[in-house]
């Protein structure tokens, strides 16, 4: 292949530009297509057979418009979709194509952040049910404890820009209560959810200063250079002349209001 191809960065909303944001600041001479599924979205209290579909049909969005690498830029469907992509369509129908999640860039480095080794994890239902954490954090940091914490409220008050309201204040005590109940020497906590950095401020102000709270952006960015350091034919085929493409499953004009809070940047979209 030219080395034209896109890379790739989905989300079911809005969140993914998070991260998106800290792969375009470290990798900044490449072109990118980021697409959110905002008409669907949020994904965290679907099924795995439904999150698996619509993140399939969006893989296939983007594939079809040349990427050869694709970002899951979304905890949900890197926990409940990503290894029945790449163990079951990749190898059949699209053996030249890649795709990444944020789930083991960040389980491979999160025991380097806690001292007590007790890391609280907090995402949407989906993430926590699929108990993705739990297992690949075992992998690399046996002695490390987890602890979970369901946040369901949290992305529709991210999405409707309600976050940093007083009425946030109910749902954001109540989850992080809950967390630190479950142990008391938790020192690192991980916000298992794109949407959750910019929830950061009042998070802040919640936890006890020596809690490391752990955002995924630049983990995955980090982890990105790594991998197309290691796979040279896959980053041979990237185009790199810094254009950046936005698409939503929603409203372009929606979506363009609101996801400039996330990408801290103006920007403007298209109906994919």
């Amino acid at each position: 292949m030219k080395a034209t191809s896109p890379i790739g960065i989905f989300d079911s909303g809005y969140g993914g530009l998070t991260v998106f944001r800290s792969i375009a600041d470290q990798l900044p001479e490449y072109d990118y297509i980021y697409l959110g599924d905002n008409a669907r979205s949020p994904y965290g209290d679907h099924s795995f057979e439904t999150i698996y579909k619509y993140t399939l049909e969006c893989v296939e969005w983007l594939f079809d418009r040349g990427c050869t690498l694709v970002i899951l830029a979304c905890n949900t469907a890197s926990a409940k979709a990503l290894r029945t992509i790449q163990q079951n369509d990749l190898p059949t129908r699209y053996p030249d194509r890649r795709v990444l999640g944020v789930i083991r860039p960040t389980a491979e480095v999160i025991g380097n952040f806690t001292q007590a080794k007790q890391v609280g994890v907090m995402g949407t239902r989906g993430t926590v049910n699929s108990e993705s954490y739990l297992i690949e954090i075992n992998k690399f940091f046996p002695v490390v404890s987890v602890y979970q914490q369901s946040c369901p409220m949290w992305v529709p008050l991210i999405e409707n820009n309600e976050h940093l309201q007083p009425g946030a204040d109910f749902f954001v005590n109540e989850y992080c209560n809950g967390l630190m109940e479950q142990s008391a020497d938790i020192d690192c906590v991980l916000l298992a959810c794109t949407h959750y950095p910019l929830l950061l401020p009042k998070l802040k102000a919640v936890f006890p200063d020596h809690i490391n709270i752990l955002t995924q952006g630049e983990i995955v960015a980090n982890s990105l250079v790594d991998y197309l350091k290691r796979h040279p034919a896959i980053a041979q085929t990237l185009g790199r002349q810094g254009k950046k493409h936005f698409y939503t499953s929603g409203d372009p004009t929606t979506f363009d209001a609101q996801a400039s809070i996330f990408f801290n940047e103006p920007l403007r979209s298209k109906k994919m």
